[in-house]
C-alpha cells in the first residue's frame, strides 16, 4: 500500500536500519492486538458494565480478595471477546520472522496464532489463556477455552482459588521471562517497539536498557507517546499497514 511522503521517508530510514543490524527484537503492547478488534486495556467500552469499576477493583490482589467472583466475571467476560479474534497483519508479518525474539506485554495468544514459535514469545504480563492456583506455592496451571472460560472454581491440588494467569497492578513480572527479556536488550543492535504508549513499568523500561545498551530503536504507533521520544525512527501509522511493508524482504534474528 502507499503511504505519505512522511511516512516513506522514515520508513525508508528504519529499513536502513534493519538492513545494518544482526540482533533485532519486537517489545509490543496493546496497539499491536487492538487491530484485531481487542480493546487496549484502558479504552472506554460504553456498553459495558465493567466500565464504572475501577482497573484496580478488577485485576489486582486485593480487587480478588475482596471480590474473587466480580474478578472472574470480569476476566470471563475479556475471554469471551477473545474467542473470535484472529491474528492480523501485523502479527503475521512478525510471524514471518520466525528467527525473531517476541517481547510483548499483551495477554493475548495472536502472535502464536499467527505462527510465531511460543518458545519465541516472550510474554511479560502473563497469559489470559491461561489459569493458575491462587496460592504461590503450589504451582497448579490450566488452559483456559475463551468460548468456555471458567467459573471461580478450586484449585484441584491444594483447594485454594484459580485465578487468570496474568500479572496484576503491584505485582511482580514473571521473574524468568524478565531475566531473560532483560539480557536480550542488553545485547540488541535495533528494538522494534509497537504499539505500546511505554507507560507502563517496568515492562517499558526495557526499551530505556536497549537504548543504554546502544540498540537502535524503531518505534510504531499511530499516537505518539513516550515510546516516540525515545525512537530513532519513529513511524505514526497503524502496526498492520506499516509492518509488513517494514520488515518484507527481511530474515531477522535474535541471535547472530
Amino acid at each position: 500500500m502507499g503511504f505519505d511522503a512522511a511516512i516513506e521517508v522514515e520508513l525508508s530510514a528504519a529499513r536502513e536500519i534493519l538492513a545494518g543490524s544482526h540482533r533485532v527484537a519486537a517489545f509490543s503492547g496493546a496497539g499491536l492486538s487492538a487491530e484485531s478488534g481487542l480493546a487496549t486495556f484502558r479504552d472506554p467500552d460504553t456498553d459495558a458494565l465493567w466500565s464504572r469499576f475501577d482497573p484496580i477493583e478488577l485485576a489486582s490482589a486485593a480487587g480478588f480478595e475482596a471480590n474473587p467472583e466480580r474478578v472472574i466475571d470480569w476476566y470471563n467476560w475479556r475471554r469471551g471477546k477473545y474467542a473470535g479474534v484472529r491474528p492480523n497483519a501485523a502479527h503475521r508479518a512478525l510471524a514471518a520472522q520466525a528467527r525473531m525474539i517476541q517481547m510483548t506485554q499483551n495477554v493475548d495468544h495472536l502472535l502464536e496464532q499467527a505462527g510465531v514459535p511460543a518458545q519465541q514469545v516472550y510474554h511479560l504480563h502473563g497469559s489470559i489463556l491461561r489459569d493458575r492456583c491462587n496460592n504461590p506455592g503450589c504451582e497448579h496451571s490450566a488452559t483456559i477455552d475463551p468460548a468456555i472460560p471458567q467459573t471461580l472454581r478450586a484449585c484441584p491440588r491444594c483447594g485454594d482459588r484459580m485465578r487468570p494467569a496474568v500479572v496484576w497492578f503491584g505485582e511482580n513480572l514473571p521473574q524468568a521471562t524478565w531475566d531473560r527479556a532483560q539480557r536480550l536488550c542488553m545485547a540488541l543492535d535495533c528494538l522494534l517497539v509497537i504499539g505500546t504508549s511505554a507507560t507502563v513499568y517496568p515492562a517499558a523500561g526495557l526499551i530505556e536498557l536497549a537504548r543504554q545498551c546502544d540498540s537502535r530503536v524503531i518505534v510504531i504507533d499511530p499516537n505518539p507517546g513516550a515510546a516516540a521520544d525515545a525512537a530513532d525512527v519513529y513511524l505514526a501509522a497503524p502496526a498492520a499497514a506499516v509492518l509488513p511493508a517494514l520488515l518484507e524482504g527481511f530474515d531477522l534474528a535474535s541471535n547472530p
